[in-house]
């Protein structure tokens, strides 16, 4: 269960305080997929990620499986992060100088060595359609395979939560559904929960959970 309550953020200003998120709540449970729309610079982004641990808030908790991460010691939550959240990004993020099968392994280097996780890695990029790429490099790459990529990456620890921020961008509109189609996919598992912020309706309109950021405050969308 994540669950978010009474969630402000300000930045400080030559003229003040600048409120991004003013007592947003909201709670999802594991096989909840949402999206949270809204222009840029609306703090979408700031809001997920506060969710992801990325960024402490001025007030209010997040917690997730009933653990509050900003409770947690530096190395506790930087493990709570690798093993709990899973990032996917508008710019993919991929290491140039690895193969794609390496870059998915990335973030399993801090993990218990015990564990082999190649054969998800293979796996997991057959899932994503990526299985006759597993040596390419991003640069051989097209964007929305590279996102792709950055999918399976997100996902190779087995994270409680997967966020998103704008996954689609980036991408044309072939790519763009593809990565839709995928988030979806993962949706229909229902084994993680999904937090996608994005400016596309077309992308939230495939979401059944919306949401919509608007001056600082959070509105449900129906449906």
């Amino acid at each position: 269960m994540l669950e978010v309550s009474h969630l402000y953020k300000e930045y400080s200003t030559p003229r003040g305080a600048l409120p991004i998120l003013s007592d947003i709540s909201f709670s999802l449970k594991r096989g909840d997929a949402v999206a949270i729309m809204g222009p840029s610079g609306v703090g979408k982004s700031t809001l997920l990620h506060i969710i992801g641990a990325l960024e402490e808030p001025t007030c209010g908790t997040v917690t997730l499986a009933g653990c509050n991460p900003f409770c947690l010691p530096d190395k506790e939550l930087a493990a709570f992060r690798n093993q709990s959240v899973g990032f996917v990004f508008q710019d993919h993020c991929l290491l140039p100088q690895c193969s794609v099968v390496e870059n998915v392994l990335i973030p399993t280097l801090v993990a218990n060595h015990r564990v082999d996780y190649v054969p998800r890695a293979r796996s997991l990029l057959q899932q994503v359609g990526l299985g006759d790429r597993l040596e390419h490099r991003p640069a051989e790459l097209s964007g929305g395979e590279k996102q792709r990529v950055a999918l399976a990456r997100a996902l190779i620890r087995r994270p409680l939560l997967l966020l998103c921020d704008e996954p689609t961008g980036n991408l044309d509109r072939a790519s763009a559904a593809v990565v839709a189609s995928l988030l979806l996919e993962l949706h229909r598992k229902r084994e993680n929960i999904i937090v996608a912020v994005t400016h596309s309706v077309e992308l939230a309109s495939s979401f059944p959970i919306r949401y919509e950021l608007h001056h600082a405050n959070l509105h449900p969308v129906a449906a």
